[in-house]
């Protein structure tokens, strides 16, 4: 990350304009809060006017949150820009996809060659236009992409009807998570929940009803943005404000969540935390690549816990195994 810094602030217009708003605009850091905390912040947000859009579902008690889906409505026909605002997500997929399929091939083992993911049902929540519901697909898993957004699906339905192989391992459905978990309990070998959380109204929720989908012993696997100076400064001043890689107003940095409190949320609701790497995008290459820390993005792997925990062990914490993928670390 302190590559990028550098490499942004040596640009003296930049370094400039950067402190005029850093200076005016940053928020104070509060301690790290426990997730019910969290959980307080995020309430609030949901307070908010109903759906102003005849084609977003509904849903009380809910993950979903208004004012999000009409940011994601507004740019729901742009996913498959590849130079787009969704341009950064697309290159994600170099670092997400092996993420994914490496850590179910560790638990699930190589099911078929040159579909490795055959035989696994994966649920993509907050699919918007299907960018990594495709790949996962085509490594052979069965794979369900839900989004509140229709016209979201819309656009990933039209995208995946012409490649015919993929109409029978993807499907899409314009539905909330909370709205699922009535109809699929313990239905998903793995949840794919990328750049999502941090759009979401209800965190516990959230947690609850991956916990109800997934069949014991299933992996969760998450990618958001944590919640310190850094992200605040990288991931809204520079990336919304100065280098317009997102639009402005994409983050809220109040809904931010580190990785302590998520997996302390996890670990409530009964996952075990395996994995946690940190992640970094770099502008000037529009190139995502793993770091040791996680002072801005980060990758979870979760596993849902296949009984109840014995009273003396709950979860291992921050067993630096050396097995790709696993490990915790946070600094």
């Amino acid at each position: 990350m302190l590559r990028l810094a550098f490499g942004l602030l040596a640009e003296s217009s930049f370094r400039c304009k950067l402190i005029q708003v850093v200076s005016s605009d940053v928020k104070p850091v509060r301690s790290m809060c426990s997730w019910t905390v969290c959980a307080h912040h995020r309430q609030r947000n949901q307070l908010s006017n109903g759906l102003q859009h005849a084609n977003v579902r509904r849903a009380s008690h809910s993950t979903l949150d208004p004012a999000e889906v009409r940011k994601f409505q507004a740019m729901a026909s742009k996913w498959w820009d590849l130079q787009g605002e969704f341009a950064a997500l697309h290159s994600m997929n170099d670092l997400r996809v092996p993420f994914v399929r490496d850590n179910l091939l560790s638990i699930h083992g190589m099911q078929q060659e040159g579909k490795p993911l055959t035989g696994l049902r994966i649920l993509d929540v907050g699919c918007g236009g299907g960018l990594l519901s495709e790949p996962l697909g085509r490594l052979g898993a069965d794979v369900v992409g839900i989004d509140p957004v229709e016209d979201s699906v819309r656009i990933a339905e039209l995208h995946s009807s012409h490649d015919p192989e993929l109409g029978k391992k993807v499907r899409y459905q314009a539905c909330t998570l909370e709205e699922l978990a009535e109809e699929e309990a313990e239905g998903f070998h793995a949840i794919v929940a990328s750049e999502v959380v941090e759009h979401l109204a209800d965190l516990d929720v959230f947690a609850s009803c991956c916990q109800q989908v997934l069949k014991p012993g299933g992996s969760l696997f998450i990618t958001t943005i944590n919640k310190t100076r850094l992200s605040y400064v990288f991931g809204i001043v520079a990336a919304e404000q100065l280098l317009k890689i997102v639009p402005s107003g994409t983050h809220d940095w109040e809904k931010f969540i580190s990785p302590e409190d998520l997996e302390r949320l996890l670990e409530s609701v009964g996952f075990c935390v395996e994995a946690v790497k940190g992640m970094m995008y770099n502008p000037l290459t529009g190139a995502w690549s793993w770091q040791q820390s996680t002072p801005i993005n980060y990758a979870l792997h979760a596993i849902k816990r296949k009984e109840e925990p014995q009273p003396d062990r709950v979860c291992p914490e921050n067993e630096n195994l050396e097995e790709p993928g696993r490990g915790t670390s946070y600094s």
